[in-house]
């Protein structure tokens, strides 16, 4: 097949195509309107994240049978429009599980032990031992909400911390293990001391966390998110912290991940939040390693031949 690629892969990623017989075309600079004239020409698209899947590009793919995806999140491509037309759409969710795993559990020893803040304080020549004391995870309750690829790893990575790990999953029933309790939501509300949020965007979830909803957990807690900004607003996390629903916050995501877009409400509810001590950020990197960047590949050429019947190669 003709395969185009329109964003920045790992180089692996054309070696291992071209050996299964592919034709490709690695054009991660494309713009969006050069895709459109060019795509007709391809059977297979590979991408990330940089321009969205919508009806009025993907028009222009006249013999298109499959996109993938290097990542796991799909909110940017027209799903029905793919069904139409019976176009494929593989995912690599099992590339970048553990990166994600990893990056919130780093995250949340990060928050509990006031890393940031020491080293900054420490970098200053400020030696504050009991302004620094932190929290042990051991005996703590840690719920996730979403057990799909993401939130499997995380609950894997947590069992040697000493936590009770609660999974709450809307569309998934029977997964519990001896040492993860699959749990109602109303459960899981009742008991966490810490959430780890694991789920896709959808219109569903956008926006699901309201302040309302945070008032209804039982005790207060520490919040992960490492899945999807758009699943809780700024305002909604200040008010939470603010009323102490909410202990601290680790987040890798953001409602608004473009600065210079930001409403004037963003703007001060971001700067509200960039100014607390108990919550941490990073840049949209949970799934981002130097592994998971080659392995997404791996997983991406092993879904495209099984699905074209190479299985052997």
């Amino acid at each position: 097949m003709r395969i185009l690629i329109i964003d920045q892969m790992h180089p692996s990623i054309v070696e291992l195509l071209e050996k299964d017989g592919h034709d490709v075309v690695n054009a991660p600079d494309i713009t969006r309107e050069e895709i459109k004239t060019e795509i007709y020409q391809f059977e297979g698209l590979i991408i990330r994240s940089k321009t969205p899947m919508d009806r009025d590009l993907l028009e222009h793919a006249s013999i298109l049978k499959f996109i993938a995806r290097a990542g796991a999140g799909l909110d940017q491509i027209d799903l029905d429009y793919l069904s139409e037309k019976n176009i494929q759409l593989f995912h690599a969710a099992e590339g970048n599980r553990d990166a994600v795993a990893e990056h919130a559990l780093g995250g949340l020893l990060a928050l509990f032990n006031h890393m940031i803040k020491g080293d900054t304080q420490v970098r200053k020549g400020i030696w504050d031992r009991e302004g620094n004391r932190g929290y042990e995870l051991k005996g703590k309750t840690v719920g996730i909400m979403g057990y799909g690829n993401m939130g499997k790893a995380f609950a894997k990575r947590l069992r040697g911390f000493g936590v009770e790990i609660l999974a709450y999953d809307k569309y998934k029933i029977d997964f519990g293990t001896d040492k993860i309790q699959e749990v109602i939501w109303e459960k899981l509300k009742a008991e966490a001391d810490v959430l780890s949020i694991h789920v896709p965007l959808t219109e569903e979830t956008r926006g699901f966390f309201t302040i309302e909803k945070l008032r209804s957990f039982a005790k207060p807690f520490w919040l992960i998110n490492t899945a999807r900004g758009e699943v809780i607003s700024f305002k909604t996390l200040n008010e939470a912290l603010d009323e102490g629903i909410l202990k601290g916050a680790v987040l890798d995501v953001l409602e608004n991940e473009k600065f210079q877009k930001f409403t004037p409400e963003q703007k001060s509810e971001f700067e509200k939040l960039a100014n607390r001590e108990n919550v941490v950020f990073s840049p949209h990197v949970a799934g981002w390693t130097f592994e998971s960047y080659e392995k997404i590949n791996q997983v991406l050429v092993k879904k495209i031949r099984k699905a074209f019947g190479k299985e052997s190669r």
